[in-house]
């Protein structure tokens, strides 16, 4: 598959507001942090968690924030310390590859129009395949097992 998408990690500014101000943005909510108990993985670089190891925050996000009316906040985790943003181009994350992925579709105004379920690493033809549809405005990658937003995937 020629990568005809683009992978969103959180903005830069919203990791930078977060580890300044240690609350969550638009939210107020007290952010939080601790040692790693899970793999992640960090909603800025998109690279997993060392577990024992390292710092994390968690604090509420609104993943359709700019994009959509209503909101849908839920938590998610960055590193405690700077870390480089995930590229735009930067093709499907290697480490969620890894994991147990829900890619969910959506229309127009935040309408879900279905769900993919992905556990073997393979999700270039599920993206391809789900981006094919041209009601779907873009996709939600979500971790199966928690159930907690990754990223948003954008076609070219």
């Amino acid at each position: 598959m020629s990568q005809a998408f683009r992978v969103a990690a959180i903005p830069t500014k919203v990791a930078d507001l977060v580890r300044s101000s240690m609350r969550s943005p638009g939210y107020g909510h007290p952010a939080h942090v601790e040692v790693a108990t899970g793999y992640g993985p960090c909603r800025h670089c998109l690279r997993d968690f060392q577990v024992g190891k390292d710092r994390r925050i968690l604090f509420t996000y609104d993943p359709f924030y700019g994009i959509e009316p209503l909101p849908l906040p839920g938590p998610i985790f960055i590193h405690a310390g700077a870390c480089e943003r995930f590229p735009d181009n930067g093709g499907f994350p290697p480490d969620l590859r890894t994991h147990r992925l829900t890619l969910a579709a959506y229309g127009e105004a935040r309408r879900l129009l279905t769900e993919a379920y992905v556990e073997n690493g393979q999700v270039d033809t599920t993206i391809e395949r789900l981006l094919e549809r041209i009601d779907v405005k873009y996709l939600h990658v979500r971790d199966t097992e928690a159930g907690c937003y990754d990223f948003r995937i954008e076609r070219e």
